[in-house]
């Protein structure tokens, strides 16, 4: 579960790190009040689940409300990395004499987690070259001990026994508590910033492992799916809406992400990917098809390896959805494995005509989308 800024920021607080002074509105209005509140120059920060803000006109800067106000009114008239803006964080303008990049991980491979650091941070920190990155994995059963944050600390060029080494140090343990404590999976600080005598955490980005949300019980909810997708999950499906025109359904995770693979090999765009499990069954088939329908997609493709889905099952929801609800587009289908013989014979009644081969019905509907 990925949080906005402002929830991070809150959590940041509560363990004593330092944040920008700010509230978060949800009209223009209101952004006006706030930065008379702040006084000074204030920045207006989009708070959608996306990086990259600056760049596509989610964050902007005021001298005064009036201006403050007029950002406000811009930002929410548009959307952010396609996300449409309802809140705003409004917050004072920094002074920034440096900028550093902090964040905590999971190292898959290593199975540990990993702070990495960055002398260089700000705006796109992945374009920094390795040789400004710090990378420590730490023990679980050790945790951040105090050396280990200073060496981190030393190797970013800063002196310890300075009143900036001091707290960088202290940043670097609280933010492994903090990472350990609410269950994440990513705790990220860009840019952590250097104003005068004091650190400040400048944006947030935190994800909870989902797993554990049932003893996270403080953590506010943040609801990521788009309406299609809360759709699909209440379904039992796995569904996630992308920015093609090809629409798919297999059955399996691998072999779906297979498909969206190949579809990109042979030149076409996926519009969604939905895993349909095994053994969903002809009206679960039948409702993951209606969603696939409600993107509209220019061309459909649907990739079955029988098992425990049974082909005939499919094939007669397929039957079911062309004859009662209609598919306007053309439908591609890979059909081997469990009752195919029958399941193809379904199909053939209604005009569908089966691939034994997955990359023969991909190439067809690649073709046909365009």
């Amino acid at each position: 579960m990925k949080m906005f800024e402002y929830m991070g920021k809150e959590i940041f607080s509560k363990y004593g790190l330092k944040v920008p002074k700010g509230r978060m509105v949800n009209n223009p209005k209101d952004a006006a009040l706030i930065a008379k509140d702040i006084g000074g120059a204030v920045v207006i920060k989009s708070q959608v689940l996306s990086g990259k803000r600056g760049k596509a006109g989610g964050i902007k800067f005021a001298d005064n409300p009036e201006q403050a106000k007029a950002a406000a009114q811009e930002i929410f008239e548009m959307t952010v990395q396609g996300h449409a803006v309802e809140i705003l964080l409004v917050e004072e303008k920094l002074k920034i004499d440096k900028e550093f990049y902090l964040a905590i991980t999971i190292d898959l491979a290593a199975k540990r987690p990993v702070i990495i650091a960055s002398i260089k941070g700000g705006m796109d920190i992945e374009e920094v070259a390795e040789d400004y990155i710090i990378k420590e994995q730490i023990d679980v059963e050790l945790g951040m001990q105090s050396f280990i944050a200073s060496d981190i600390v030393r190797r970013m060029g800063v002196t310890l026994n300075s009143p900036l080494g001091k707290e960088l140090v202290r940043t670097i343990r609280t933010l492994y508590r903090i990472f350990v404590e609410i269950d994440a999976e990513l705790v990220e600080i860009n840019p952590l910033v250097i104003s005068g005598d004091k650190v400040i955490a400048a944006d947030s980005k935190i994800t909870i492992d989902d797993a554990a949300l049932y003893r996270q019980r403080e953590l506010p909810r943040v609801e990521e799916r788009t309406v299609v997708e809360k759709t699909a999950h209440d379904l039992g499906l796995s569904f996630v809406e992308l920015d093609g025109d090809i629409g798919v359904m297999a059955n399996g995770a691998g072999i779906t992400m297979g498909t969206l693979d190949t579809i990109t090999y042979y030149g076409g765009k996926p519009a969604n990917f939905l895993d349909a499990g095994g053994g969903t069954g002809e009206e679960g088939t039948a409702k993951a098809l209606e969603l696939i329908l409600s993107r509209n997609p220019k061309a459909i493709v649907i990739n079955i390896f029988g098992g425990i889905t049974r082909c005939d099952d499919v094939a007669r929801a397929l039957a079911s959805v062309k004859k009662n609800i209609g598919i306007p587009v053309p439908v591609v289908v890979r059909l081997v494995g469990t009752n195919q013989e029958a399941g193809r014979a379904i199909l053939k009644e209604v005009g569908i005509e089966a691939y034994d081969f997955m990359q023969d019905a991909i190439k067809k509907v690649v073709e046909l989308s365009k």
